[in-house]
Protein backbone atom coordinates (compact mmCIF):
# COMPACT_ATOMS: atom_id res chain seq x y z
CA UNK A 1 0.00 0.00 0.00
CA UNK A 2 3.04 2.28 -0.36
CA UNK A 3 2.11 5.83 -1.41
CA UNK A 4 5.12 7.09 -3.36
CA UNK A 5 5.46 10.30 -5.36
CA UNK A 6 7.80 11.47 -8.12
CA UNK A 7 9.56 14.81 -7.73
CA UNK A 8 11.72 17.19 -9.74
CA UNK A 9 15.13 16.82 -8.14
CA UNK A 10 18.00 19.23 -7.82
CA UNK A 11 21.01 17.39 -9.28
CA UNK A 12 24.62 18.28 -10.10
CA UNK A 13 25.22 20.23 -13.28
CA UNK A 14 26.88 18.52 -16.25
CA UNK A 15 30.20 16.93 -15.36
CA UNK A 16 30.02 17.92 -11.69
CA UNK A 17 28.49 14.83 -10.03
CA UNK A 18 31.77 13.40 -8.77
CA UNK A 19 32.76 16.75 -7.25
CA UNK A 20 29.37 17.47 -5.68
CA UNK A 21 28.61 14.02 -4.23
CA UNK A 22 29.59 13.74 -0.57
CA UNK A 23 29.43 11.12 2.17
CA UNK A 24 26.37 11.35 4.45
CA UNK A 25 26.54 14.06 7.09
CA UNK A 26 26.72 11.58 9.97
CA UNK A 27 29.67 9.41 8.90
CA UNK A 28 32.32 12.16 9.09
CA UNK A 29 33.45 14.35 11.94
CA UNK A 30 33.60 18.08 11.28
CA UNK A 31 37.39 17.91 11.05
CA UNK A 32 37.23 15.03 8.55
CA UNK A 33 34.64 16.88 6.46
CA UNK A 34 36.68 20.09 6.57
CA UNK A 35 39.74 18.28 5.27
CA UNK A 36 37.77 16.44 2.57
CA UNK A 37 36.12 19.59 1.22
CA UNK A 38 39.04 21.99 1.68
CA UNK A 39 40.00 22.04 -2.00
CA UNK A 40 36.51 21.38 -3.39
CA UNK A 41 34.04 24.29 -3.25
CA UNK A 42 31.43 22.17 -5.08
CA UNK A 43 31.33 19.46 -2.39
CA UNK A 44 27.87 19.00 -0.90
CA UNK A 45 29.58 18.83 2.49
CA UNK A 46 29.31 22.64 2.39
CA UNK A 47 25.54 22.10 2.62
CA UNK A 48 25.18 19.12 4.96
CA UNK A 49 28.06 20.10 7.28
CA UNK A 50 28.31 23.85 6.84
CA UNK A 51 30.26 24.26 10.09
CA UNK A 52 33.31 23.46 7.95
CA UNK A 53 33.02 26.97 6.50
CA UNK A 54 32.98 28.66 9.90
CA UNK A 55 35.80 29.41 12.31
CA UNK A 56 36.90 26.01 13.70
CA UNK A 57 38.27 27.62 16.87
CA UNK A 58 34.87 29.04 17.88
CA UNK A 59 31.80 27.10 18.95
CA UNK A 60 29.31 27.61 16.13
CA UNK A 61 25.76 28.58 17.04
CA UNK A 62 23.43 26.01 15.41
CA UNK A 63 21.30 28.69 13.75
CA UNK A 64 24.43 30.18 12.22
CA UNK A 65 25.32 26.76 10.79
CA UNK A 66 21.83 26.27 9.33
CA UNK A 67 21.91 29.74 7.80
CA UNK A 68 25.30 29.02 6.25
CA UNK A 69 23.96 25.71 4.88
CA UNK A 70 21.10 27.57 3.19
CA UNK A 71 23.48 30.23 1.87
CA UNK A 72 25.78 27.57 0.40
CA UNK A 73 22.84 25.70 -1.13
CA UNK A 74 21.48 28.82 -2.80
CA UNK A 75 24.96 29.65 -4.10
CA UNK A 76 25.16 26.21 -5.71
CA UNK A 77 21.84 26.85 -7.45
CA UNK A 78 22.93 30.31 -8.61
CA UNK A 79 26.27 29.02 -9.94
CA UNK A 80 24.74 26.02 -11.73
CA UNK A 81 26.48 23.53 -9.48
CA UNK A 82 23.00 22.15 -8.83
CA UNK A 83 20.27 22.27 -11.48
CA UNK A 84 16.55 21.55 -11.10
CA UNK A 85 15.06 18.85 -13.32
CA UNK A 86 12.24 20.10 -15.55
CA UNK A 87 9.64 17.49 -14.56
CA UNK A 88 8.81 15.12 -11.69
CA UNK A 89 10.59 11.79 -11.89
CA UNK A 90 11.70 8.73 -10.05
CA UNK A 91 15.42 8.02 -10.08
CA UNK A 92 17.16 4.67 -10.34
CA UNK A 93 20.27 4.67 -8.14
CA UNK A 94 22.85 1.92 -8.70
CA UNK A 95 25.64 1.32 -6.20
CA UNK A 96 28.66 -0.83 -7.06
CA UNK A 97 31.30 -2.01 -4.60
CA UNK A 98 33.70 -4.58 -6.03
CA UNK A 99 31.59 -7.42 -7.38
CA UNK A 100 28.50 -6.29 -5.44
CA UNK A 101 25.84 -4.27 -7.28
CA UNK A 102 22.48 -3.04 -5.99
CA UNK A 103 19.71 -1.11 -7.74
CA UNK A 104 17.40 1.19 -5.81
CA UNK A 105 14.73 3.79 -6.53
CA UNK A 106 14.80 7.36 -5.24
CA UNK A 107 11.20 8.24 -4.41
CA UNK A 108 9.08 10.54 -2.29
CA UNK A 109 7.83 8.47 0.66
CA UNK A 110 4.74 9.30 2.69
CA UNK A 111 5.17 10.91 6.10
CA UNK A 112 1.67 9.68 6.99
CA UNK A 113 2.66 6.07 6.30
CA UNK A 114 5.63 6.49 8.64
CA UNK A 115 3.32 7.90 11.30
CA UNK A 116 0.81 5.06 10.73
CA UNK A 117 3.51 2.36 10.90
CA UNK A 118 3.35 1.21 7.29
CA UNK A 119 6.93 2.44 7.10
CA UNK A 120 8.50 0.44 9.90
CA UNK A 121 11.44 1.39 12.11
CA UNK A 122 13.82 -0.61 14.26
CA UNK A 123 15.68 2.08 16.23
CA UNK A 124 14.98 4.64 18.90
CA UNK A 125 15.71 8.22 17.89
CA UNK A 126 17.26 10.95 20.01
CA UNK A 127 15.41 14.24 20.38
CA UNK A 128 18.54 16.36 19.89
CA UNK A 129 19.38 14.65 16.59
CA UNK A 130 15.78 15.00 15.41
CA UNK A 131 15.90 18.68 16.32
CA UNK A 132 19.07 19.14 14.27
CA UNK A 133 17.88 17.45 11.08
CA UNK A 134 14.38 18.91 11.30
CA UNK A 135 15.77 22.42 11.62
CA UNK A 136 18.19 21.79 8.75
CA UNK A 137 15.28 20.68 6.53
CA UNK A 138 13.11 23.59 7.59
CA UNK A 139 15.73 26.29 6.98
CA UNK A 140 16.87 24.88 3.63
CA UNK A 141 13.44 23.76 2.43
CA UNK A 142 14.82 20.50 1.04
CA UNK A 143 15.59 16.91 1.90
CA UNK A 144 19.34 17.28 1.52
CA UNK A 145 20.23 13.63 1.99
CA UNK A 146 18.29 10.45 1.23
CA UNK A 147 17.35 7.84 3.79
CA UNK A 148 17.89 4.17 3.02
CA UNK A 149 14.77 1.97 2.92
CA UNK A 150 14.16 -1.65 2.04
CA UNK A 151 11.22 -3.94 1.37
CA UNK A 152 10.62 -7.62 0.87
CA UNK A 153 11.58 -9.09 -2.46
CA UNK A 154 9.37 -8.00 -5.36
CA UNK A 155 10.45 -9.58 -8.63
CA UNK A 156 8.16 -7.49 -10.88
CA UNK A 157 9.74 -4.33 -9.49
CA UNK A 158 13.24 -5.74 -9.87
CA UNK A 159 12.56 -6.63 -13.50
CA UNK A 160 11.06 -3.22 -14.24
CA UNK A 161 13.98 -1.33 -12.68
CA UNK A 162 16.58 -3.39 -14.57
CA UNK A 163 14.65 -2.98 -17.83
CA UNK A 164 14.41 0.78 -17.38
CA UNK A 165 18.11 1.10 -16.56
CA UNK A 166 18.99 -1.04 -19.55
CA UNK A 167 16.90 1.06 -21.93
CA UNK A 168 18.80 4.34 -21.60
CA UNK A 169 22.14 5.85 -20.72
CA UNK A 170 22.64 6.85 -17.09
CA UNK A 171 22.48 10.56 -16.36
CA UNK A 172 25.31 10.08 -13.85
CA UNK A 173 27.97 7.38 -13.74
CA UNK A 174 31.21 7.77 -11.79
CA UNK A 175 33.43 6.04 -9.28
CA UNK A 176 34.10 7.96 -6.07
CA UNK A 177 37.50 8.23 -4.45
CA UNK A 178 36.64 5.35 -2.12
CA UNK A 179 36.11 3.01 -5.07
CA UNK A 180 32.30 2.97 -4.87
CA UNK A 181 30.47 3.36 -8.17
CA UNK A 182 27.38 5.58 -8.37
CA UNK A 183 25.03 5.67 -11.35
CA UNK A 184 21.65 7.40 -11.72
CA UNK A 185 18.93 7.12 -14.35
CA UNK A 186 16.00 9.54 -14.67
CA UNK A 187 12.56 7.91 -15.04
CA UNK A 188 10.16 10.70 -16.01
CA UNK A 189 7.56 9.54 -18.52
CA UNK A 190 3.99 9.31 -17.19
CA UNK A 191 3.75 5.66 -18.27
CA UNK A 192 6.94 4.65 -16.44
CA UNK A 193 6.00 6.60 -13.33
CA UNK A 194 2.54 5.00 -13.24
CA UNK A 195 4.03 1.51 -13.67
CA UNK A 196 6.33 2.02 -10.68
CA UNK A 197 3.53 3.44 -8.52
CA UNK A 198 1.25 0.54 -9.41
CA UNK A 199 3.81 -2.00 -8.21
CA UNK A 200 4.52 -0.07 -5.01
CA UNK A 201 0.80 0.06 -4.25
CA UNK A 202 1.02 -3.70 -3.72
CA UNK A 203 3.99 -3.56 -1.33
CA UNK A 204 2.65 -3.98 2.19
CA UNK A 205 5.45 -2.23 4.11
CA UNK A 206 8.68 -0.33 3.75
CA UNK A 207 11.43 -0.61 6.34
CA UNK A 208 13.85 2.08 7.49
CA UNK A 209 17.28 0.55 7.02
CA UNK A 210 19.45 3.59 7.71
CA UNK A 211 18.29 7.14 8.45
CA UNK A 212 15.86 6.94 11.36
CA UNK A 213 16.57 10.48 12.53
CA UNK A 214 16.05 12.00 9.08
CA UNK A 215 12.80 10.04 8.73
CA UNK A 216 11.50 11.17 12.12
CA UNK A 217 12.61 14.71 11.34
CA UNK A 218 10.61 14.68 8.11
CA UNK A 219 7.49 14.04 10.20
CA UNK A 220 8.42 16.93 12.50
CA UNK A 221 8.76 19.27 9.51
CA UNK A 222 5.46 18.03 8.08
CA UNK A 223 3.77 18.85 11.37
CA UNK A 224 5.31 22.34 11.46
CA UNK A 225 4.29 23.18 7.92
CA UNK A 226 0.84 21.63 8.23
CA UNK A 227 0.14 23.73 11.33
CA UNK A 228 1.23 26.87 9.47
CA UNK A 229 -0.88 26.11 6.38
CA UNK A 230 -4.64 26.63 6.85
CA UNK A 231 -5.19 25.33 3.30
CA UNK A 232 -3.31 22.07 3.94
CA UNK A 233 -4.54 19.25 1.67
CA UNK A 234 -2.03 16.43 2.26
CA UNK A 235 -0.62 16.70 -1.26
CA UNK A 236 1.96 19.38 -0.52
CA UNK A 237 5.61 18.33 -1.06
CA UNK A 238 6.30 18.45 2.69
CA UNK A 239 4.00 15.44 3.12
CA UNK A 240 6.65 13.24 1.52
CA UNK A 241 10.40 12.88 1.96
CA UNK A 242 13.39 11.55 0.06
CA UNK A 243 14.31 7.87 0.32
CA UNK A 244 16.18 5.40 -1.84
CA UNK A 245 14.54 1.98 -1.61
CA UNK A 246 16.35 -1.31 -2.28
CA UNK A 247 15.14 -4.90 -2.37
CA UNK A 248 16.00 -6.77 0.83
CA UNK A 249 18.31 -9.22 -0.94
CA UNK A 250 20.32 -6.48 -2.65
CA UNK A 251 21.43 -4.69 0.51
CA UNK A 252 24.88 -5.45 1.89
CA UNK A 253 25.68 -5.19 5.58
CA UNK A 254 28.97 -5.32 7.45
CA UNK A 255 29.70 -5.93 11.09
CA UNK A 256 29.40 -3.03 13.53
CA UNK A 257 32.24 -3.63 15.98
CA UNK A 258 32.86 -2.58 19.60
CA UNK A 259 35.98 -1.37 21.40
CA UNK A 260 36.15 -0.87 25.17
CA UNK A 261 38.65 1.36 26.96
CA UNK A 262 39.38 -0.84 29.99
CA UNK A 263 38.58 -4.17 31.63
CA UNK A 264 36.52 -2.69 34.46
CA UNK A 265 39.26 -3.21 37.04
CA UNK A 266 40.14 -6.76 35.97
CA UNK A 267 43.53 -7.97 34.86
CA UNK A 268 43.77 -9.58 31.42
CA UNK A 269 44.00 -13.14 32.76
CA UNK A 270 41.13 -12.62 35.18
CA UNK A 271 39.01 -11.08 32.43
CA UNK A 272 39.80 -13.92 30.03
CA UNK A 273 38.83 -16.44 32.70
CA UNK A 274 35.47 -14.68 33.10
CA UNK A 275 34.96 -14.76 29.35
CA UNK A 276 35.63 -18.52 29.30
CA UNK A 277 32.93 -19.00 31.94
CA UNK A 278 30.41 -17.37 29.61
CA UNK A 279 31.41 -18.36 26.08
CA UNK A 280 33.21 -21.11 24.26
CA UNK A 281 36.62 -19.60 23.55
CA UNK A 282 39.19 -20.55 20.91
CA UNK A 283 42.60 -18.88 20.95
CA UNK A 284 44.56 -17.72 17.90
CA UNK A 285 41.44 -17.49 15.76
CA UNK A 286 40.89 -15.33 12.70
CA UNK A 287 39.42 -11.89 13.42
CA UNK A 288 36.26 -12.29 11.35
CA UNK A 289 33.39 -14.32 12.89
CA UNK A 290 32.15 -17.15 10.72
CA UNK A 291 28.48 -16.50 11.49
CA UNK A 292 26.00 -15.30 14.07
CA UNK A 293 26.23 -15.91 17.83
CA UNK A 294 30.02 -15.65 17.65
CA UNK A 295 32.55 -12.82 17.81
CA UNK A 296 36.22 -12.13 17.31
CA UNK A 297 37.88 -10.71 20.45
CA UNK A 298 41.20 -8.86 20.34
CA UNK A 299 43.05 -8.67 23.66
CA UNK A 300 46.73 -8.00 24.34
CA UNK A 301 47.72 -8.42 20.73
CA UNK A 302 45.91 -11.73 20.22
CA UNK A 303 42.65 -12.75 18.53
CA UNK A 304 40.15 -15.14 20.12
CA UNK A 305 36.91 -16.62 18.81
CA UNK A 306 33.93 -16.43 21.19
CA UNK A 307 30.82 -18.57 20.67
CA UNK A 308 27.57 -18.33 22.59
CA UNK A 309 26.73 -21.47 24.50
CA UNK A 310 23.56 -23.28 23.37
CA UNK A 311 20.60 -22.38 25.55
CA UNK A 312 22.25 -19.27 26.97
CA UNK A 313 19.94 -16.90 25.07
CA UNK A 314 16.29 -16.95 23.89
CA UNK A 315 16.57 -18.03 20.24
CA UNK A 316 12.94 -17.17 19.47
CA UNK A 317 13.25 -13.56 20.69
CA UNK A 318 13.96 -11.29 17.68
CA UNK A 319 15.95 -8.85 19.85
CA UNK A 320 17.48 -10.90 22.67
CA UNK A 321 18.78 -13.43 20.16
CA UNK A 322 20.79 -10.82 18.22
CA UNK A 323 24.57 -10.88 18.46
CA UNK A 324 24.69 -7.33 19.85
CA UNK A 325 22.14 -8.17 22.56
CA UNK A 326 23.85 -11.40 23.57
CA UNK A 327 27.26 -9.77 23.95
CA UNK A 328 25.77 -6.84 25.83
CA UNK A 329 23.65 -8.97 28.16
CA UNK A 330 26.28 -11.62 28.91
CA UNK A 331 29.61 -9.78 28.79
CA UNK A 332 29.65 -6.05 28.17
CA UNK A 333 27.13 -5.32 30.93
CA UNK A 334 27.83 -7.80 33.73
CA UNK A 335 31.62 -8.11 33.27
CA UNK A 336 32.80 -4.84 31.72
CA UNK A 337 30.19 -2.65 33.39
CA UNK A 338 28.83 -1.08 30.20
CA UNK A 339 25.32 -0.36 31.44
CA UNK A 340 24.04 1.74 28.55
CA UNK A 341 26.13 1.52 25.39
CA UNK A 342 24.31 4.56 24.01
CA UNK A 343 25.80 6.86 26.64
CA UNK A 344 28.78 5.09 28.24
CA UNK A 345 31.99 6.89 27.25
CA UNK A 346 34.11 3.76 27.80
CA UNK A 347 32.73 2.06 24.68
CA UNK A 348 33.09 3.09 21.06
CA UNK A 349 31.84 1.64 17.78
CA UNK A 350 33.75 0.92 14.59
CA UNK A 351 31.95 0.52 11.27
CA UNK A 352 32.74 -2.59 9.31
CA UNK A 353 34.16 -0.69 6.34
CA UNK A 354 37.17 0.23 8.47
CA UNK A 355 38.07 -3.43 8.90
CA UNK A 356 39.41 -5.39 11.84
CA UNK A 357 42.80 -3.70 11.43
CA UNK A 358 41.12 -0.61 12.87
CA UNK A 359 40.21 -2.63 15.97
CA UNK A 360 43.86 -3.62 16.40
CA UNK A 361 44.93 0.00 15.94
CA UNK A 362 42.45 1.25 18.55
CA UNK A 363 43.66 -1.36 21.03
CA UNK A 364 47.21 -0.14 20.45
CA UNK A 365 46.23 3.47 21.15
CA UNK A 366 43.20 4.27 23.31
CA UNK A 367 41.32 1.02 23.89
CA UNK A 368 41.95 -2.25 25.71
CA UNK A 369 39.70 -4.88 24.13
CA UNK A 370 37.80 -5.16 20.85
CA UNK A 371 34.93 -7.32 19.61
CA UNK A 372 34.40 -8.03 15.90
CA UNK A 373 30.84 -8.78 14.77
CA UNK A 374 29.36 -10.68 11.87
CA UNK A 375 26.97 -8.55 9.79
CA UNK A 376 23.36 -8.41 10.94
CA UNK A 377 20.85 -9.82 8.47
CA UNK A 378 18.14 -7.80 6.75
CA UNK A 379 15.74 -10.55 7.83
CA UNK A 380 16.69 -9.85 11.45
CA UNK A 381 16.03 -6.14 11.00
CA UNK A 382 12.62 -6.83 9.49
CA UNK A 383 11.72 -9.29 12.25
CA UNK A 384 12.52 -6.70 14.90
CA UNK A 385 10.55 -3.99 13.06
CA UNK A 386 7.58 -6.32 12.51
CA UNK A 387 7.54 -7.04 16.25
CA UNK A 388 7.44 -3.31 17.00
CA UNK A 389 10.75 -3.63 18.82
CA UNK A 390 14.12 -1.92 18.40
CA UNK A 391 17.57 -3.20 17.57
CA UNK A 392 20.37 -2.76 20.11
CA UNK A 393 22.31 0.44 19.41
CA UNK A 394 24.90 0.35 16.64
CA UNK A 395 23.78 -3.01 15.26
CA UNK A 396 23.73 -2.31 11.53
CA UNK A 397 26.36 -0.94 9.16
CA UNK A 398 25.26 -0.70 5.54
CA UNK A 399 27.89 -0.54 2.84
CA UNK A 400 28.11 0.86 0.21
CA UNK A 401 26.51 4.11 1.30
CA UNK A 402 24.41 6.56 -0.67
CA UNK A 403 26.04 9.89 -1.44
CA UNK A 404 24.43 13.21 -0.63
CA UNK A 405 23.99 15.90 -3.26
CA UNK A 406 23.26 13.62 -6.20
CA UNK A 407 19.48 13.82 -5.64
CA UNK A 408 17.96 16.63 -3.56
CA UNK A 409 14.21 16.97 -3.04
CA UNK A 410 12.32 20.22 -2.49
CA UNK A 411 9.79 20.58 0.34
CA UNK A 412 8.16 23.65 -1.15
CA UNK A 413 7.22 23.03 -4.80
Amino acid sequence: MADIRPFAAFRPGPGLADRVASPPYDVLSSDEARAMAASNPESFLHVVKAEIDLDPTAAADPETVYARSAQNFQAMLKDGVLVRDPAPAFYIYRLTMGDHTQYGLAIGCSVQEYEDGTIKKHEFTRRDKEDDRARHMEVLGVNAGPVLFTHRTCEPLRALVRDLAGSRRPAVDFTADDGIGHAIWVVDTPREIAAIQEIFAGIDALYVADGHHRTASAMRVRDIRRAANPAHTGDEPYNHFLAVVFQEDELKLMGYHRVVADLNGLGSEEFLARVREIFEVTADASPEPEGHRQWGMFLDGRWYRLRARPGSFPEDDPVKGLDAAILQDQLLGPVLGIGDPRTDKRIDFVGGSRGTAELERRCATDMKVAFAFAPAGVDQIMAVADAGAVMPPKSTWFEPKLRSGLIVRSLTD
